[in-house]
């Protein structure tokens, strides 16, 4: 099987050949191609050729075009900060939003001005040019209140969703408008999902109800826009309690990326037990470890998770958010080994 066949029957909940495999392979690319961080992340000609050279130098199953979670609040003139070694991130000292008075400013942009959305754009044309076919192509979008964070901090959104909260709810519907037509123009490069970065949607972070009312409304908006262009819809949270029923519910996701086990189950092989027929898994090695522990700590969370999820299909071996920027790739290789040998399907 090639990595279409392997994932789309993954996507069936049925048994491949094997397990897929993806090791988060976002930032960490640019040293593939001897870029710098900030020419990663601003150039789409630098941060395409990036991505596909991951898929020359590793057996990955597919890519997800996670640059950083700054790009989609570029769109309101958010200044930004690009570090030397790092991902970008808002300028918290120069936020747009300064005061809970100022959500007003939230207004719907036009996408086509922003050139870091535009850029992503860009990448995702070039992914489609190259792999189209080969590799599924992933576009990654940060949901309507994580963009809001990054023009507010967060701990300041947090505490405004309290005071005012028709102020913050107006200003997310605000975004996501834009993000409605973004996610259009992203459909129609030709990738194959979309992945909403969900955050807020976690135990570790808001109620249920709070997020259902919040963002859950909005990203279910977002969803029917690329449901409507013929594009699979996905899900990311790397927040601890994730709620997968109230995301299954807004999105109805083909797959969910996550880190920790959802709200309602103790453990990863419950989440199976309970989900594994609903939506695709994809996870959950604990990114850190590429850079702590012993190899064979690594390893064993690698065979834990293809023995807890991946009997009768539906499930993905990945890192349970990016792989850390400025690690090895040593273990993102024994991540791949391990889904070729330990995440073989027996006939």
């Amino acid at each position: 099987m090639n990595s279409m066949q392997r994932v789309a029957a993954m996507l069936n909940h049925q048994e491949a050949d094997r397990v897929p495999v993806y090791p988060i392979l976002s930032g960490i690319s640019r040293k593939l191609i001897g870029a710098n961080y900030r020419q990663w992340s601003t150039d789409a000609d630098v941060c395409a050729k990036a991505f596909i050279q991951t898929t020359v130098d590793f057996d990955i199953d597919c890519v997800v075009t996670l640059i950083d979670l700054s790009v989609e609040c570029d769109a309101w003139g958010q200044k930004i900060i690009y570090p030397e070694n790092e991902a970008a991130h808002p300028d918290y000292s120069d936020c747009f939003v300064k005061s809970i008075d100022e959500y007003a400013k939230v207004q719907k942009v036009d996408y086509r001005q922003s050139k870091r959305m535009m850029m992503h754009i860009d990448v995702c044309k070039k992914l489609v040019a190259e792999l189209k076919g080969k590799k599924p192509i992933v576009a990654f979008v940060f949901g309507p209140l994580g963009v809001l964070s990054m023009l507010r901090r967060q701990q300041e959104m947090y505490m405004d969703i309290y005071d005012d909260p028709d102020a913050v709810k107006e200003a997310a519907r605000q975004i996501n408008e834009t993000l409605k037509d973004y996610v259009a123009a992203l459909c129609d490069t030709g990738v194959d999902a979309i992945m909403y970065d969900t955050l807020f949607a976690s135990g570790s972070i808001m109620s249920k109800k709070m997020w259902a009312e919040t963002e859950g409304v909005l990203v279910k908006e977002l969803a029917a826009v690329a449901r409507e262009k013929g594009v699979m819809n996905m899900v990311h949270n790397c927040g601890q309690r994730i709620y997968f029923d109230a995301q299954i519910e807004a999105i109805d996701p083909v797959a969910i990326s996550f880190l920790y086990p959802p709200d309602d189950c103790a453990d990863f092989a419950q989440a199976k037990a309970k989900y594994g027929d609903k939506v695709a898994l994809i996870g959950c090695v604990t990114p850190a470890s590429a850079v702590i522990g012993t190899d064979e700590q690594w390893d064993k969370q690698c065979y834990d998770q293809i023995d807890a999820m991946a009997k009768g299909g539906g499930f993905m071996l990945a890192t349970g958010c990016e792989y850390p920027a400025n690690a090895s790739f040593d273990r993102a290789q024994r991540m791949i080994d391990i889904a070729k040998t330990h995440g073989v399907y027996k006939k």
